[in-house]
């Protein structure tokens, strides 16, 4: 009697299933990651015990975003050998640790180390999850750069609402236990359904992009020595400001690397990394009740809409707009430069619908330019842009932080701190939109010179063999169903992205907040 070969008809009929899995994970996962950068530490500081030392424990605190940008294109490089499901549990596992080790921490010892294990935890997660979606549909890409958009505007409210009544300064240190429980819950269900369809291949990162990624650590080192050096020695504002201008040119010269589609990309993302969370988090800190905002709780309908924009937006941008990176993306940094016009428009303001405006126009704008931007690179390019968006975090924060202690010199009275502290917002928001617009301006001019080199390509004469062009909207097939292999999408300029390993298929194209006096920037 001959016993018939076991099918794997799961992976054939239900892909779906590995695709909602997947899309719940994200967003558990991703805001779960990037709220790990905000330094809160200096909201709870009544609570800090009276004999430790309460400066030295707030700056260990802040040692979490430095530790995040570092790891990121580490763990890029990573997926070159490890499979993106092993870094992604990695990561989650180390988030828990953190959790768990946060309420034993005592000490500005151990407070430094379970922020350097949640950053390191962290800067695993993100750039897995990217690269985890990356191999499924294009709604799943979508969604992700929504749900990144939507967590960088909101991480510091994120951060701040576990501290309502809090009876503990620990809180800090483990803001979201339940939410990390979920999120392994949903990788464990992810794992599952991985095994059961076959186990999918993940996508794969050339010896090019290799070199590129572990050349994006140059410049976070650089920008993590100045984080951790601003918030040990007593800097002025200008020399902060000047060395922080100096890290984003770095960030920029970086980004000029490589094809056309890719320096759009990264371009965006550092400009999206540079403006988006340290300008949310300051319009949250001028709109806490006591400085005469809503308060957190007005807040949140204006975030939530924000998000709900931000992730229609991505997904409209991925159905109707194909090959868009050189029109859409630099629309997409214009409605941030409005978004940050606004905030000098509208902010303060003691209605939080108000803010519907700045916190749609910059998560929209964030996710249109990324969106689009990202359909035209393989994975990784993606991971190099994100690095760099991620290091230009810290830089952005660190702006952010020269601009307020310039505002905040002399200040000798509560109104003259609140009046200074709007001002800085106000002053802040002119700078990061000149900054946008700069970015613009050099992703045009840089796209226009690569147009002027490319080479005439003679009309095809008889005999010519015409290849045709792949549907970027349909899924890869998963490894092993019936050996379908799947061409490499087209760039902007009518050139294949180079993947992977040479296979087939598309592959996947932080300050311690908080270096000024009284930790103000760190909120």
């Amino acid at each position: 009697m001959t016993v018939p070969p076991i099918q794997r008809s799961a992976g054939l009929r239900s892909p779906w299933l590995l695709d909602v899995t997947l899309g719940l994970l994200v967003v558990a996962a991703l805001p779960l990651a990037i709220v790990t950068i905000p330094n809160t530490l200096s909201v709870v500081a009544k609570l800090l015990p009276g004999g430790i030392d309460q400066v030295g424990l707030m700056r260990t605190h802040g040692l979490a975003l430095p530790a995040l940008m570092l790891t990121v294109p580490l763990a890029a490089v990573a997926l070159r050998r490890v499979p993106v499901l092993h870094v992604l549990l990695g990561g989650l596992l180390l988030v828990a640790l953190s959790d768990a080790a946060g309420g034993f921490a005592g000490s500005e010892l151990m407070v430094g180390a379970v922020r350097v294990l949640r950053g390191v935890g962290a800067g695993m997660v993100v750039p897995a999850t990217l690269a985890a979606v990356w191999t499924r549909g294009p709604m799943l890409r979508a969604l992700w750069v929504g749900v990144f958009s939507l967590s960088l505007l909101a991480a510091q409210a994120l951060a701040l609402w576990p501290l309502d009544k809090a009876s503990s300064w620990k809180v800090t240190l483990q803001p979201y236990p339940m939410l990390t429980g979920v999120a392994l819950a949903l990788a464990g269900a992810y794992v599952i359904v991985w095994m059961l369809l076959g186990r999918p291949d993940g996508p794969g990162i050339d010896d090019g992009e290799r070199s590129r990624l572990l050349l994006a650590v140059v410049p976070a080192v650089g920008i993590a020595a100045l984080g951790i050096a601003t918030a040990t020695e007593e800097w002025r504002a200008v020399p902060v400001m000047l060395l922080a201008a100096l890290a984003v040119a770095a960030l920029l010269a970086l980004a000029s690397i490589g094809t056309a589609e890719s320096r759009t990309l990264s371009y965006s993302m550092v400009a999206v990394g540079v403006v988006l969370l340290p300008s949310a988090a300051q319009v949250t800190m001028v709109e806490m009740g006591g400085l005469g905002g809503p308060g957190l709780k007005g807040l949140w309908v204006p975030y939530g809409v924000a998000g709900v924009l931000a992730v229609a937006a991505s997904v409209a941008v991925r159905r109707l707009a194909r090959a868009s990176g050189r029109w859409l993306a630099p629309l997409g940094l214009l409605a941030m430069v409005v978004g940050l016009c606004s905030v000098r428009l509208m902010v303060p303001s003691a209605s939080g619908l108000v803010l519907l405006v700045p916190f749609s126009l910059l998560a929209v704008g964030a996710a249109v330019a990324l969106t689009s931007a990202l359909q035209e690179v393989g994975v990784g390019a993606a991971v190099f842009g994100l690095s760099l968006g991620l290091a230009g975090v810290l830089a952005g924060f660190l702006l952010g932080t020269g601009v307020q202690m310039a505002m905040l010199n002399g200040v000798s009275s509560a109104q003259e701190l609140v009046d200074s502290f709007v001002g800085a917002l106000h002053s802040w928001a002119l700078v990061g939109g000149f900054l946008v617009v700069v970015v613009i301006v050099l992703a045009a001019v840089t796209a226009r010179r690569s147009a002027r080199n490319v080479p005439q390509v003679p009309c095809a004469g008889p005999g010519t063999p015409v290849v045709a062009e792949a549907d970027d909207d349909d899924p890869p097939a998963a490894a092993g169903a019936e050996g379908a292999a799947s061409v490499p999408p087209a760039g902007a300029f009518g050139e294949a992205e180079p993947q992977g390993d040479g296979e087939a298929g598309p592959l996947p194209a932080v300050p311690p907040q908080g270096h000024s006096p009284e930790d103000t920037a760190s909120s």
